[in-house]
Order: C-alpha cells, then structure tokens, then sequence
C-alpha cells in the first residue's frame, strides 16, 4: 500500500472517532474496546467483569510488599521503579492475607492498548471501600495514581494498603474497578442543574436547594433510623481477617460497633478511625448518566469521605428497580477530632454522559449489591 494510502486511511480513522459522542463508554462499547484488543489479560476478560459502564479488575498470581507508596513519573515505568523499594514477593495463587498498615503492588491480569481518544480513571469497588481497604490503580510514566491517560498501552497495577482490616486476597480477586472515557469530561453546573431538574437527581434534604458547584451537593445522616436510632457504624481494631471473595461470610458483631443517634445529631470523629455512615439524600443516577463522588472541599473540615466513588447508570433510578439509593459514605477522620453536624455538606456527586445508554443497567436483575440501599455495610457481612 502506498504511503499516502496508508495516511489516508489513518485520516479516515481519526476523522470517524471525532465523529464518535464523548462520554462514558458503557458496557458495549468496552466489550468492543475488549475484542479490538484496547483491554486484554492473561486470562480472557469474563462478563462477570463488566459492569454497565466500567470493568472490574482483577489480581494477578504475585503481590509485592514494598516500603513506600510512589508515581513512576514521566519517565519510568512501575517495574523501574519497584526494584527500589520492593521488600518481599507473595505468592497470591493460593490466597495470601495482605495486612493492616502495610503497602503491597500487585500487577492485573488486564493490560491496556487504548486508542488516543480513549482514556481511563479507576476506583476502588463499593465494597473495598467499605472495608477501608486503599486501593490505587497505578500505570507506567504515570504523575498521578487512579488515572490512564488517552492512548495508554501497557502494564496495570494496583496499589493496596488495608488501613482497618487485613484481608484474604487471590489471584482473580477484584477490589478496583476502570472506568473509560472518550473524549474530555465537560459537563458544566449549568447541565447539571438542568439534569437535576428533569430527573431529579437527589430527593431528600437537599433536593429542592441543590448546591451545585463543580458537582451536586451530598450531607450526613445523624439522625438516623427513627425505630432503632441507629446512624452508623465503627469499625472495631484488632478484628480478624476478611476475605474478599466470600459475601455473607462474616458476623457484623465481630467487625463493627453500632453508633446510636446522640442528643444534637451530631458525632465526633475520632482521628485514624474508620465510620460507615449514609447521606441524607436518595441518588438518582439515570441510565443515560454516570456519576461519581468526589472529595469535598477540604477547608471545611478534617475528614475524608467516600474511597469509592463511581455510581453506575441505573443506581437508585427507578428505570433500574430503584426508588432512590442513599449514599453510603466511608469517612475517616485526619489528625484531629472532629465534630460532624447532622445535614453538613460531606462530598459532591459528579455527573458525566455516556455516549449511549448502556445494554444493563444497575439493579436487581443483574445481582447489584446496593440497589434500594439505605445504610448498609459491604456484602460481606451477614444481613439479619
């Protein structure tokens, strides 16, 4: 083929993706990302994996304990980078306990190829971030963690640190999930505000003055379940040892202490300590939409809320057999006590399109975990 056939045809190709929406891919799209090659592994990428709009991804067979989290930067690759400050390799075919306090990498089964108009932002599972498990997807020349820029081809890592519990991982395990986008994010508060206002994107406390500011408002439930009182939960030190791979396996009583509405609906966050909480707000995420939680400003106190942050198309919408899901929020006090007030603004929900609207959505038909959900810990425990 001549040269100025072959940028012809290289032309033609550009110029039919410029034509493609941007957004959110949803699950078709990744399938075919999946069968052009943009996503492979070392084991076949399975349905079970695909989510309506992002890709779980899964341990490979080798973890390493190393010293110190760290970014490549620009002109390293992770496997560069590791060799300084690898302490130990563990052998994940079997099962391994990663444990509380300490830093592991572990590289995926899933390796990437995208196209350059395609890139990627990663998260931790709902249910790893229940279980204070840090998790960050880390890629080569990367200078920032949890993101894959257009074009990327190589290797995926995951960087782990259980802050709470040890847990019981193996290969195959998934604790993150990918998220891809075509295109750039630029959905404005203006959008937002018209979206909120044909759909209704959260009912509750805060519905009908929506604070929308770089994303819509979420505030804390401490008033809690009028009947029982009960507003959250601690988790309790020195507990015994997940694993990630059984749901329903494991006695609430064992891992968390109840925290009971106090007299001024109000809490003190205690510092290094971990608290499921839940906003006062029902989500609502149409099928044609994504969101994701956002860390909120931090200038207006010393807490972090939510690791995991995606909500997929569908969740609480009742398309999907929801009427409104809360959103259950993983704070984490800093270095200082901190009092959190009933209705305080925790974090902001962040809408994004797809660039269509996704074969499943989130609900009950396809086995998801949190639909309709109130307050309410990680599929591992036992639900009276």
């Amino acid at each position: 083929m001549a040269v100025t056939e072959m940028m012809s045809d290289e032309a033609t190709i550009d110029e039919t993706r410029a034509r493609e929406p941007s957004g959110v891919l949803p699950v078709q799209d990744l399938k075919d990302l999946i069968k052009n090659g943009g996503l492979s592994a070392t084991d076949p990428i399975t349905d079970a994996q695909l989510q309506p709009a992002s890709l779980d991804l899964r341990l490979g067979t080798k973890a390493f304990r190393i010293r110190a989290s760290f970014l490549t930067g620009p002109e390293k690759t992770v496997a560069e980078r590791l060799k300084d400050v690898i302490m130990h390799e563990i052998d994940l075919s079997n099962g391994a306990v990663l444990e509380t306090g300490c830093v592991y990498l572990v590289p995926l089964m899933e390796q990437a190829k995208l196209p350059k108009d395609i890139s990627g932002i990663a998260n931790p599972k709902s249910s790893t971030g229940r279980l204070d498990v840090f998790t960050r997807l880390v890629t080569d020349y990367a200078t920032g963690f949890d993101r894959m820029d257009a074009g990327y081809e190589g290797p995926l890592y995951t960087e782990i640190t259980p802050k709470t519990f040890s847990i019981l991982v193996r290969a195959g395990s998934r604790l993150n999930q990918l998220r891809l986008r075509r295109g750039s994010s630029d959905f404005t508060d203006l959008q937002l505000q018209r979206l909120h206002e044909e759909v209704g994107l959260v009912d509750g406390h805060l519905s009908d003055r929506a604070d929308i500011d770089e994303g819509i408002a979420l505030s804390v439930d401490l008033k809690g379940d009028p009947e029982t009182g009960l507003v959250g939960y601690r988790a309790k030190r020195h507990a015994g040892v997940i694993d990630v791979d059984k749901p329903g396996a494991y006695d609430p009583a064992e891992f968390w202490d109840p925290i009971i509405a106090r007299k001024g609906a109000t809490i003190i966050l205690d510092p290094d300590e971990f608290y499921i909480l839940a906003s006062k707000e029902a989500v609502h995420v149409p099928p044609d939409h994504a969101a994701e939680m956002v860390p909120f400003n931090p200038l207006v106190g010393e807490f972090r809320v939510h690791y995991a942050g995606f909500f997929d198309p569908g969740f609480g919408h009742t398309a999907a057999g929801g009427k409104g899901s809360r959103a259950v929020l993983e704070v984490r006090s800093h270095e200082i006590p901190f009092i959190l007030e009933d209705g305080q603004i925790v974090g902001r929900l962040v809408y994004e399109p797809l660039t269509q609207i996704p074969d499943f959505v989130y609900g009950d038909d396809i086995g998801s975990h949190y639909q309709k959900q109130g307050l309410k810990l990680s599929k591992h425990f036992k639900v009276d």
